[in-house]
């Protein structure tokens, strides 16, 4: 099952680093977006993007300034983008990485399902949601899986590949090919909750924030703990700020809703307290921390 051609939906946050990936992987890329402006902006960020990634191979002895370049152009090369979706018709699979809402991305599928070509392999890119009904809304259940890479895409070296029970296993292993061809390790999941980072992640921050609600640390502590006793990158209080508080907070009410007696998807009142306060972490500066803090000193 050969893929050379790949389509992109959306080229904001996810699908522009996808993109540059796929592209850097040899593969044809076509990324579609809603207008022009989004296009614009996100081809420029995998042409910087590509750029950054040229000095850094340069200066670390990798590779000549010349050879360097001439990759990241050649990359950059492969990649078109469209405002026509009809465009996509020829792709041999297509990676949706749009606004994280199950019903935009069902009739997302639905389109493609009646648009494309009959062997196009479709793949979502959620972290949230279950990559059955999007597959169920394509007509094309058996040419379905999700990839859920991270982000930042060029920089995380993981892809989750989703299978549901009705996914076809060539299907799969072409999906899986594809993304080790994009420089990730590959780990294989089923279509559950959270698949298998989030599943995990997720209720960790969930506890950090209960503990912090209780009282028990200070956030500060919790944070330094996990650091430094199990030799975390970051804490959980901070990756929060990290992720966005509402984005969590999506996540977790989306979950709390489909599996009622999941006591592991609890949704923490201190979460639901800074949200409503428009306390949405990292990107508005300030969460749980003041990350402006540093630009007023």
């Amino acid at each position: 099952m050969q893929i050379e051609t790949v389509g992109v939906v959306g080229c904001g946050l996810m699908g522009h680093g996808i993109a540059q990936i796929a592209a850097q992987g040899g593969y044809k890329v076509i990324v579609s977006e809603a207008d022009q402006g989004a296009l614009d902006k996100g081809l420029s960020r995998i042409e910087k993007s590509l750029a950054k990634l040229a000095e850094k191979l340069v200066e670390k002895g990798k590779k000549s300034a010349e050879d360097a370049e001439a990759d990241a152009a050649a990359a950059f090369g492969r990649i078109s983008g469209t405002l026509d979706r009809a465009d996509l018709a020829d792709c041999d699979l297509i990676c949706e990485a749009i606004v994280e809402n199950l019903e935009v991305k069902n009739e997302l599928f639905r389109e493609l399902g009646a648009s494309v070509k009959e062997s196009c392999i479709f793949a979502t890119n959620t972290s949230s949601f279950p990559v059955a009904e999007m597959a169920a809304a394509s007509g094309r259940p058996s040419r379905f899986v999700g990839l859920h890479f991270f982000n930042p895409v060029q920089l995380m070296r993981l892809v989750e590949v989703v299978h549901t029970d009705e996914t076809d296993e060539e299907v799969f292993a072409a999906a899986r090919a594809f993304g080790e061809a994009c420089g990730k390790t590959a780990v294989s999941c089923k279509d559950t909750p959270g698949f298998v980072v989030n599943r995990l992640l997720v209720p960790y921050m969930v506890q950090a924030l209960e503990m912090l609600d209780r009282g028990d640390a200070s956030k500060e502590d919790i944070d330094a703990a996990m650091q430094l006793g199990c030799g975390h990158p970051m804490g959980p209080i901070t990756l929060t700020d990290y992720v966005g508080l509402d984005t969590t907070l999506f996540i977790l009410q989306g979950w709390a809703e489909r599996y009622p007696d999941e006591p592991a998807f609890g949704v923490p009142a201190i979460l639901e307290r800074y949200v409503a306060e428009g306390k949405l972490g990292r990107k508005v500066g300030e969460g749980f921390y003041d990350w402006n803090a540093d630009k007023k000193a």
